[in-house]
């Protein structure tokens, strides 16, 4: 499956570039900057050190800004062992901090959507994690135990270290704090540093978590099986856009208006009991566009409920609400998005890529065929390497450090209620998490971004507020931007407190709302 540019930026979602912090020190260089390239690390190459005046970084129409750098700063481009390249950014006025990028989908080339901090006097970095995309998913981890545990967390915790070491060749001091951010894969690779590696970084943020692939692959598939039973055919989803609008509409009629606005937001899916049988049925089960086949439910039906193995939970089910919006169901679930131009799902293409070459090694493995039967014994080893599912933090309480959850309620990609039940589990190990670790839930957000509900923090201030300031925080006020202007707000608190409106006052300003007791 090739991934387009802008399907890559779905993938990937996108995080806030809002300016936030004054730059406080002028920090002087110490080996200037095209002096790096001969600047001797164990097992590192710097393949340029250039110094760049100014820069502009063309976005992508729809998805994200064109970015635009007015200082100057020192670009490095490097590779850590064989294959792991990384691409380093340090400003002239440096503010004495240090951010890294995660990476979305299965990576494979340098990602950093903090870049724009740059202006802000931030270091920054993003790295590749040891191989190039070739657009066909995951085929370069076959049979590469280097590549495969590269991208399971090796690459990220390399590319931090090496990063502080050019930080203080160049400017001849360490980064007084460092941060790491990412949503999606980025999610997954923040909650593996905080797990494995807890002294990388003083803060940290992880969006809609990737943190269990086998278990998440498995999930893909079960709904793969579903929506394209035919795996010779898969130009035939079994539903249609048609069919994702009419399920949405009676999602809303009987759950919209639970949380007392009828908004297209489900402040809640949880609270959202559907009732399957007041969908409309097809007259002998003959298909057609605004009723449903028994196979047609039955896929529909797949999605909501967990993947279950020997009475054991393998992943949950998706939370109701926005299946019809654009980037949702269309592009993770039922493969009718435009952005797939022609391909199957995303479910489809990561299910199969995960199973294929991460787990199985075989290129050749049939999707339609797997039963689940043995699945915790075929996915232990490759769970060891891709897995960021420990529940005790104690690395990261003892070091001092921070870390942010966040997660769209209407996540197809992955499900919030992974999170939910990831953080639960954290919780039972020790209940002063919330001092460290803090879970936030957006209503109405699909994966990283988009939907109905607003969906901009600026989670560098935020982390480095707590981590700093030890400010915590406690209300996060969210933003949803249309063409530029801002349209609505509304607080977040920290899970399991629930946002709700007051009952008066405009629905589209947070301060009508607060919290549930």
């Amino acid at each position: 499956m090739k991934i387009t540019p802008s399907l890559f930026a779905l993938i990937l979602g996108l995080t806030s570039l809002t300016a936030f912090s004054q730059i406080t020190t002028d920090k002087k260089t110490c080996t200037p900057c095209e002096q790096l390239k001969k600047v001797r690390l164990p097992d590192v190459t710097i393949l340029e050190a250039t110094s760049v005046s100014k820069d502009t970084i063309p976005g992508e129409e729809g998805w994200s800004p064109t970015v635009v750098i007015d200082r100057t700063f020192c670009r490095i481009l490097g590779r850590i062992s064989k294959e792991i390249k990384f691409e380093l950014l340090l400003p002239a006025d440096w503010n004495g901090r240090f951010l890294m990028a995660g990476n979305g989908g299965f990576a494979g080339s340098i990602q950093n959507d903090l870049i724009g901090r740059l202006n802000e006097g931030y270091a920054v970095v993003g790295t590749d994690t040891g191989h190039k995309d070739t657009g066909d998913g995951a085929a370069w981890a076959l049979n590469n135990m280097e590549r495969q545990l590269n991208f399971g967390s090796l690459a990220v915790h390399r590319t931090a270290e090496v990063s502080k070491a050019l930080i203080n060749s160049h400017y001849c001091e360490y980064p007084a704090y460092s941060y790491f951010l990412g949503c999606s894969r980025g999610g997954g690779q923040a909650m593996m540093e905080a797990q494995a590696y807890p002294e990388d970084f003083d803060g940290i943020v992880a969006g809609a978590p990737a943190h269990n692939w086998p278990a998440l692959g498995a999930k893909f598939v079960q709904t793969s099986q579903h929506m394209y039973p035919d795996p010779d055919d898969l130009s035939k989803p079994n539903l249609t856009l048609d069919h994702l609008k009419l399920l949405q509409a009676h999602v809303l009629k009987q759950c919209d208006d639970l949380d007392g606005l009828e908004d297209s937001i489900l402040n809640d899916p949880r609270d959202c009991i559907f009732d399957f049988a007041t969908l409309p049925m097809c007259p002998g089960n003959a298909a057609g566009t605004d009723c449903f086949t028994q196979e047609q439910l039955a896929a529909i039906q797949s999605v909501y409920s967990p993947l279950m193995v020997d009475n054991q939970e393998i992943y949950p089910g998706f939370p109701f609400g926005l299946e019809g919006e654009d980037t949702a169901w269309d592009l993770w679930i039922t493969g009718t998005s435009p952005y797939l131009e022609g391909n199957p799902s995303l479910h489809h293409m990561f299910g199969t890529n995960i199973f294929k070459y991460l787990v199985f090694n075989d290129p050749s493995w049939d999707y339609s065929q797997y039963d689940f039967k043995n699945f915790a014994q075929e996915t232990a080893f490759a769970s060891s390497f891709l897995d960021a599912t420990q529940t005790n933090y104690s690395g990261l309480k003892d070091a001092k450090g921070k870390m942010i959850l966040y997660h769209g309620w209407d996540d197809y990609a992955i499900s919030a209620y992974a999170t939910i039940q990831h953080y639960e589990k954290a919780l039972l190990v020790d209940q002063e998490l919330p001092s460290y670790i803090r879970l936030f839930m957006l209503p109405g957000v699909l994966h990283c971004a988009g939907g109905t509900g607003p969906d901009q923090v600026d989670w560098v201030k935020l982390i480095s507020d707590w981590v700093e300031n030890e400010n915590a925080p406690e209300r996060v006020v969210v933003s949803k931007f249309e063409g530029g202007n801002l349209t609505m707000t509304r607080p977040v608190y920290p899970y399991p407190k629930v946002t709700v409106y007051k009952g008066s006052g405009d629905s589209t300003e947070e301060k009508n709302f607060g919290v549930k007791q």
